[in-house]
């Protein structure tokens, strides 16, 4: 599965042993398990069933192939119906990527086949492209629910006897099977992935996390090039809709909440090449050879947000969006909405909690 660029290469930062292909459409990257991944993909989280068909439609029929999805968001049958439409019109699977994840209260050995069978069915696949461990912690699962257990005071009931690598295994029965083709992580850092690297037959070939301009993760992006793992950076933009999701359904405030398409310096470049903050912050991101998810339901922006690829950050430019970056102190999915997490044994980010 090839997609191609207008995209000069000279100046992007490659990963090892990764290639990149360029022509009239879609960038992507080869993954180390052989398959390409595309470096622009519609993301999916926060986006309601009812807002699916139209996204799903119009990011496909603007050439999108890649559609980010998980368990957890509950829109795969919304996803499923838009794929099913699309098929009937002629569109075919190989051209397609299609991401999804395991459940935080499914991160157990024994679960593991059994959400991919009903991500699969929800889709309407055979299989998927991408396959993501979604947290590297685990809730205790409802009984007759697919939801966590969650206490009187709001509490999560964490799963402490969860293990990652043997969760990892699974994994790689998954591929052998052939319901997905590669597999990956979300939300671990550099110690939790170098675990599942040195005890596993296959790698990790993508990771997905937080990743924009005011958290680069540049330390993280080195260490995943050195392993030969595709870096994928949800919330390209700064989630600007996370704020009131986490207040409405969380009960959780913070301040962490940046207006990177408002920002001076995204302003200023996006005016000199006549294009918009978004699409600026996305080409950053993409120059480096990190893969992006931008969600929108809307139109218009899902479309421009697609248009990165017929312009260049200079090496001006790339070090002015460099020094936005503010390290730990710019993230903002800690996930401490979800109340008593940083108690697990393999909460991502306790280095940070001092910080």
């Amino acid at each position: 599965m090839l997609y191609n660029s207008v995209i000069s290469g000279s100046k992007l930062c490659l990963f090892a042993a990764l290639q990149y292909t360029r022509g009239l459409a879609m960038q992507a990257i080869r993954l180390s398990s052989g398959y390409d991944m595309p470096t622009v993909g519609l993301g999916t989280w926060q986006a309601k069933p009812e807002e699916i068909e139209t996204a799903v439609g119009t990011a496909l029929d603007s050439g999108y192939k890649h559609i980010d999805t998980a368990f957890n968001y509950n829109n795969e049958d919304a996803i499923g119906k838009s794929l099913k439409k699309w098929f009937e019109n002629g569109g075919k699977r190989e051209e397609l990527f299609i991401t999804t994840k395991l459940p935080h209260y499914g991160n157990r050995p024994a679960d593991v086949e059994k959400f991919m069978k009903l991500s699969l069915q929800k889709l309407g696949l055979d299989y998927v492209d991408m396959y993501l461990v979604h947290m590297p912690f685990a809730f205790v699962k409802e009984e007759n629910a697919d939801a966590p257990v969650i206490c009187e005071d709001g509490s999560y009931v964490l799963d402490l006897n969860t293990d990652p690598v043997a969760v990892w295994k699974e994994m790689e029965k998954q591929v052998k099977s052939g319901r997905a083709r590669s597999i990956g992580l979300s939300n671990f850092n550099e110690d939790q992935i170098l675990k599942i690297i040195n005890n596993s037959e296959i790698k990790p070939s993508n990771l997905q996390v937080e990743l924009h301009a005011y958290h680069q993760q540049k330390a993280l992006c080195e260490f995943c090039k050195k392993h030969r793992i595709a870096v994928t950076a949800y919330s390209p933009l700064g989630s600007p809709g996370a704020k009131a999701h986490f207040q409405a359904k969380y009960n959780y405030s913070t301040d962490k909440f940046p207006n990177l398409l408002g920002h001076p310096v995204v302003q200023k470049i996006a005016e000199a090449h006549k294009k918009t903050t978004a699409q600026v912050l996305l080409r950053h991101l993409v120059q480096q050879g990190i893969i992006v998810i931008p969600k929108s339901s809307s139109p218009n922006r899902i479309k421009s947000n697609a248009a990165i690829y017929d312009f260049e950050l200079s090496n001006e430019e790339l070090k002015q969006m460099d020094a936005l970056d503010r390290g730990a102190a710019g993230r903002i999915f800690n996930f401490l909405f979800f109340k008593g997490v940083e108690n697990h044994p393999h909460y991502p980010f306790k280095s940070e909690l001092t910080q």
